[in-house]
């Protein structure tokens, strides 16, 4: 019923989840919970996932919200370097699938890992995590920062300086728009649209601040400008209005 890559929303409790493999003989799945900055890999047996998808407990979405979109053709050569360094890397360890999915043996792999490519640890897991959330393809390894200024690009954010205009209140100048929060934007369209039969943008934002910031104060919430500026950036609210028009 299912393939890799395939991914599946939960209404209640709202999560969304992607299978990362799935064994030959079908009987165990390893699946991955995306908008989630510390998700971990968990085994399952994928005839519980098709017993939540058959009784309406879940269902399997057509279009995938996490999937990493095609780089810019203007994309610099210094960054396809650091996307070809992080695919070597990540290439390297699914060579050990499906011990790698597993906590103990992960921790050994990427140390072993680290140690040969000369970089930290919590490098690799960054871009381990950065594969699965995003869909599992060489796209997905593509940093996120753009060249600051640069026309249509996303600028880098340095520590302490808030990127685009100050907010109209004069308050809080609020959190810079990073890969995590970018994740939580498309985890709440989804979310959104998988428990209306319609889509609005205020009515997703407000539902996103209850559902992931309510005990987060002031100077940590997203404005609405940043969330309706991703939408468009990242085609979220194009997959959100497909989905609600095919229902």
């Amino acid at each position: 019923m299912f393939l890799p890559n395939d991914v599946i929303q939960y209404a209640r409790p709202l999560r969304t989840i992607r299978i990362l493999w799935i064994a030959p003989d079908r009987l165990l799945a390893c699946t991955f919970e995306l908008g989630l900055p510390h998700s971990q890999p968990r085994m399952v047996a994928p005839h519980v996932l098709a017993d939540d998808v058959l009784t309406g407990r879940a269902r399997l979405l057509a279009d995938d919200p996490y999937a990493a979109p095609a780089p810019s053709p203007l994309l610099p050569q210094k960054y396809r370097d650091l996307q070809a360094k992080a695919w070597d890397i990540v290439a390297g360890l699914h060579a050990h699938v499906p011990a790698l999915y597993l906590p103990r043996e992960r921790a050994a792999l990427v140390a072993a890992c680290a140690a040969a490519h000369g970089v930290s640890r919590p490098s690799v897991l960054r871009y381990l995590r950065r594969f699965w959330e995003r869909g599992q393809t060489v796209d997905a390894l593509v940093p996120d920062y753009g060249n600051s200024g640069a026309p249509g690009k996303t600028r880098g954010a340095n520590a302490g300086v808030k990127r685009g205009r100050p907010r109209k209140s004069g308050d809080h100048p609020g959190p810079n728009t990073d890969a995590a929060m970018r994740a939580t934007f498309r985890a709440a369209v989804a979310r959104y649209t998988a428990t209306h039969p319609g889509f609005s943008r205020r009515a997703a934002y407000r539902q996103m601040l209850q559902d992931y910031y309510r005990d987060r104060p002031p100077a940590d919430l997203p404005s609405f400008g940043q969330f309706n500026y991703w939408l468009d950036k990242d085609g979220s609210h194009a997959v959100a209005v497909q989905q609600t028009m095919s229902r």
